[in-house]
Parts: C-alpha cells; structure tokens; sequence
C-alpha cells in the first residue's frame, strides 16, 4: 500500500503523471516482483549482480534462484524468503517505476529519502504502510486523541472490509473532525441501541459508483438509486460485521434500514462527526461517522 502515497508523493513532484500513476497501480495489480529486484533490495545482492543473474536467465531456461545460489550469490533459505515476498505491493510499484524507465533503483532511493524528510509521515508511520498490513496502516491515520476508540475500531473493520470487498489498493488519509458536510450523494445507515452511531459513504458519485460495482460485481452507468443501494449493501455487511464483533462484548446494537440521498445533503452535528478520506482508483469517497450525538440529513 505504500506504493499508493509514494506515487501520489511523486506526482505532486511532477516525477510522473496522474494517469502514470494510475497505469502503475493497474498494472501492479496482477503482477509479481522480480528476484532479482527482492535480493538487490534486501541487501543481499548488488544490482550489477541481478543484472548478471538476469543476462544468464535469458541464455539459459533457468530460475533465477537456482542460478543465483549456483553463483554464490544467495543461499536456498535467502530464495526462499525472497520468493515470500513476490506480492510485496511497494517493490511492486519500484518495480513498475523501474521498467517503464521513469527511475531508477538509485533515483528511486533518494526519492524516499526525500519523502522521509518531508514530515508526511515519521519513520514508523513509513514502516506500518510499507507492511502492507491493514491493522498496521489504520493507527496512522487515527492518532489524534480526540478520535474515541469505538470510532477507531470502526475506521479499522471498514478498511479491512475495503481490502476484503472493494480494493486492495485504496488510500486512506488523515480522519477530520467537524459539524456540518455537504455531499452530492449519501448511502447511509443508523446502529442504535448501547451506542448511536450514524455512517454513510459520501462524495461526488465517482468513489461510491466504484464501492457499488466492486460490491455488486456489476457496473453501473451513473450513480442512480441502484448504484446507491449497491453501495448501502456493502454498508450493511460492514455494520453487520461491526454489530456481531461488539456483541462478543456485551454491547447491542441494531441497524435501522438505509437511508440514500441523490441530492445535495448537508449532514450537521451538534457533537463527534469525523470525516474519513478513502481514494478507490484515485476517487475520494467520504465515510461520514456520527456518534453519541445528534445529527440530521437536509
């Protein structure tokens, strides 16, 4: 998933376009990071060395694991990690770069230097999206204090239902807290009981249509009231999932039926709505969360 904020990073440098991007992240999606790529870098072979490696395989029907330990250059249990690591989504994206002539590993490298020194993220938050690991990449994003922790754990089901149902490959980005969003389209749905929760898919149409097809496994042509029940659908399954999870702690809740908009909504709150950026191919898509509050749709 690092490959994601890297590549977005890069654009806004102008290293490559919007649509380079998006050709890397659709391209990535299906493939498999080189050997030779994983042992230059994981340190354990030099890029003179994986290039060798690459030459021989193209006179030789060989893998490069086996012509690589025959050198000398790794060790079967090296391979073998390696070979782990062959979905790895940022060497993925490195990778892509790479091939399409548009960095070198070098430029590649002081590249990240660069974002590291930038105050986007620390070397830790670096490290937790660089795992790929959904349960790591969510804290980074929710920090603030003032995010209580039944929303945290909220923002968390929901990612990890995103990577489950929608895209792998989404980014998330920093949850704001306010009292009032406007939004062209809502898909939405209330939990009572123990706790009063309000959430909704919100935006411009263009993220909550790609919720719907990925969902429904079916496209749609505009963002209508079946794109949008598409969208509530995937939204019941997550609250679904949400409720079952807190009953195991004693806590009730019940889903009231969804409520969809396809007119321009205001959503006001006289108390904790939080707003939390998702980007699906690159559109936003706005999860709206009210809690313990009042709230209402105009």
């Amino acid at each position: 998933m690092f490959g994601v904020y890297f590549g977005k990073y890069l654009e806004g440098k102008g290293i490559i376009s919007n649509e380079q991007y998006n050709d890397i992240i659709s391209d990535s999606k299906n493939a498999k990071v080189k050997m030779g790529l994983l042992a230059v870098e994981a340190g354990y072979m030099t890029e003179e060395q994986a290039e060798q490696v690459n030459n021989l395989q193209q006179m030789q029907d060989r893998r490069f694991g086996d012509i690589a330990v025959e050198k000398g250059y790794l060790t079967e249990d090296q391979v073998g990690s390696l070979l782990k690591k062959q979905g790895d989504e940022y060497l993925l994206f490195v990778q892509a770069l790479v091939e399409k002539g548009i960095l070198s590993l070098e430029q590649i490298q002081k590249e990240i230097n660069a974002y590291k020194k930038s105050g986007r993220f620390t070397a830790l938050d670096i490290e937790a999206i660089k795992s790929g690991d959904i349960d790591k990449i969510v804290p980074v994003f929710v920090k603030e204090n003032y995010i209580p922790p039944i929303i945290k754990d909220y923002i968390a089901l929901t990612a990890r239902n995103m990577v489950r149902f929608i895209d792998r490959h989404f980014r998330l980005e920093k949850v704001e807290k306010l009292n009032e969003y406007t939004s062209t389209f809502v898909a939405s749905q209330e939990l009572n009981g123990d706790h009063k929760i309000f959430s909704g898919f919100c935006g411009d149409g263009e993220g909550i249509k790609l919720i719907a097809e990925a969902y429904a496994k079916e496209e749609f042509e505009t963002v209508d009231m079946d794109a949008l029940d598409a969208a509530c659908e995937f939204l019941n399954c997550n609250n679904g999932l949400y409720a079952s999870k807190l009953s195991y702690e004693d806590v009730d809740l019940d889903m009231l039926p969804p409520v969809m908009k396809d007119t321009v909504t205001t959503i006001c709150s006289d108390g904790n709505m939080f707003r939390v950026p998702f980007y699906i191919k690159d559109k936003q898509v706005d999860l709206i969360i009210c809690i313990e509050s009042k709230w209402n749709l105009d």
